[in-house]
């Protein structure tokens, strides 16, 4: 299966080719960037199945690690993945419904799909890289395409929040290489498997270093308190699957980040106790940014903010019962936030505004829009039986296995945001959906794909849902494997370099942590 493994970056890449050949066919950029997704989903699917038995890894070029590039598909890349490849095929069908391809303002667009799928190569090279040089290759690509995507249409706001985005993301690159050039010069590789096992011979105050600049790097990606303030300004102006596709992948690339990181790199735990104080933080004060707000999407991207804030949270518990429920909650959100995204990008389509002030009347206006809405509004509160409600509830029970004052505070933390993420939603639908509007704007004909995209997602949270046994186990062997360490360093590296009795924890093959 080791030829496979390149295909998410590759068909991407080779589709965005392509279409650029069709600049001045939409429909052909179109049917192109829709067939290239397809086959990645197929193939992530594929991956996704074989990786049960163990991880997949493709030398690139034949090179052996740790001189050459490695492409790493694991339980967690794999499930990262096919979700990823899931959503953004959901956006791009929402997006040719919507036509962002031609109806974007004053600039030339037929750029869009290339730059779409461009977007998602990078996000595939993100999850399967296996050498932090290649995972800041994929930062670099996301920054290249998400700049484009976010200009889109060349207006001022979307010119204003580009640049707050660039600078932002530029500083975070400068930081990552920074660490980068840090790591080789005291370790002599940026390959990852080879890093688990020299990292923890460096001296701890340099160790300490290296990680807080790594976290800082990817704390900036995955908009973590005080590294948050840039996203409500910059996702809100794009069109609106331009910040679905943002807000559902973008910030998980920098989450994913922190979870290899933090376990394969450092596992040690050496700054859990500052990570808790960080997801806490990030939850309390992104959902109070969130009621504060009268405009869907700030809303939403305050609710975005705050809900990385849970995945911190697993993380910073250092368990496999947590980092389990982390992973969990990771697939929970990418679809769920998702899916409201492309909810909100309806309400304006529908009524030229996201404004809650100038909302109204659309219960009766679309029923069926109401419902696409409240579904993952409550699944992002976290109303059982609902994917978002069993995460938290996995976080809740490791946390209680930890029994500390510190986790016990984060519980409090997670609960407050869940009861006030529940207010803001249930507000927003209430204004956009049930009051009437004192000056409704004339209802504008919405193309049944993008109900129909934004339904699929809305299922697909469901379909989670519904299988979540299988799904949760799937995690817990993810974690497992993630704090045992040895099944990826030795899928990695070259046979007999690294026996298994070195990196091989007692406790490892069982389904709970010690």
């Amino acid at each position: 299966m080791s030829w496979l493994v390149p295909f998410p970056i590759l068909v991407p890449f080779l589709g965005a080719g392509i279409s650029l050949i069709f600049g001045s066919r939409p429909w052909a950029q179109r049917t192109i960037a829709v067939g290239a997704l397809s086959i990645t989903l197929i193939v992530a699917v594929v991956l996704f199945v074989a990786v049960d038995q163990g991880p997949i890894v493709a030398n690139v070029a034949g090179w052996l690690p740790p001189v050459g590039i490695a492409l790493v598909v694991d339980r967690l890349s794999a499930l990262m993945l096919v979700i990823s490849v899931a959503v953004t095929l959901a956006v791009l069908v929402y997006s040719t419904a919507q036509r962002v391809d031609e109806s974007a303002e004053g600039a030339p667009v037929s750029v869009f799909h290339p730059t779409f799928l461009i977007l998602s190569a990078g996000v595939s090279n993100a999850f399967l890289a296996g050498d932090l040089f290649n995972l800041y290759v994929g930062f670099e690509i996301l920054l290249f395409a998400s700049f484009v995507l976010i200009t889109l249409g060349g207006t001022r706001d979307r010119m204003r929040a580009g640049t707050i985005y660039v600078v932002v993301s530029l500083l975070s690159s400068v930081i990552f290489l920074l660490a980068l050039a840090l790591i080789y010069g005291a370790t002599g590789t940026v390959n990852i498997a080879h890093l688990g096992e020299r990292l923890p011979e460096l001296d701890q105050g340099l160790q300490t270093t290296l990680h807080l600049m790594l976290l800082v790097a990817f704390g900036i990606k995955a908009a973590v308190f005080p590294l948050h303030a840039w996203l409500p300004d910059s996702y809100p102006t794009a069109p609106a699957p331009v910040t679905a596709v943002f807000a559902g992948l973008l910030t998980k690339v920098g989450v994913y980040a922190i979870i290899r990181t933090e376990v394969l790199l450092f596992p040690g735990g050496a700054l859990n106790s500052l990570l808790m104080i960080v997801a806490a933080v990030t939850m309390v004060v992104g959902i109070l940014g969130a009621v504060a707000q009268d405009d869907v999407k700030r809303l939403l991207s305050f609710t975005l903010v705050s809900h990385i804030g849970f995945m911190i949270w697993g993380v910073a518990l250092s368990s496999v019962a947590g980092l389990g429920a982390a992973i969990f909650y990771v697939a929970h959100h990418i679809t769920t936030q998702t899916a409201l995204f492309l909810v909100a990008g309806v309400m304006e389509g529908m009524s030229g505004t996201t404004s809650l002030t100038r909302l109204g009347s659309l219960l009766r206006i679309s029923p069926l829009l109401a419902a696409l809405y409240l579904v993952p509004a409550f699944n992002l509160s976290g109303i059982p039986p609902m994917t978002g409600f069993l995460g938290k509830a996995g976080l809740v029970q490791a946390s209680a296995t930890v029994g500390t004052p510190l986790a016990w505070t984060v519980v409090a933390a997670g609960l407050v945001t869940s009861l006030l993420t529940l207010y803001a939603m249930t507000r927003a639908w209430n204004m956009a959906f049930w009051q009437e509007a004192e000056d409704p704007p004339e209802p504008r004909r919405i193309p049944g794909a993008m109900l129909g995209s934004a339904g699929a997602l809305v299922a697909l949270s469901l379909a989670l849902a519904v299988g979540a046994g299988p799904l949760m186990a799937y995690t817990q062997r993810a974690a497992i494997d993630l704090r045992a360490r040895y099944p990826y360093i030795n899928a990695v590296l070259p046979e007999g370099e690294n026996p298994e009795s070195i990196y091989h924890e007692p406790w490892a093959d069982s389904e709970v942590a010690p």
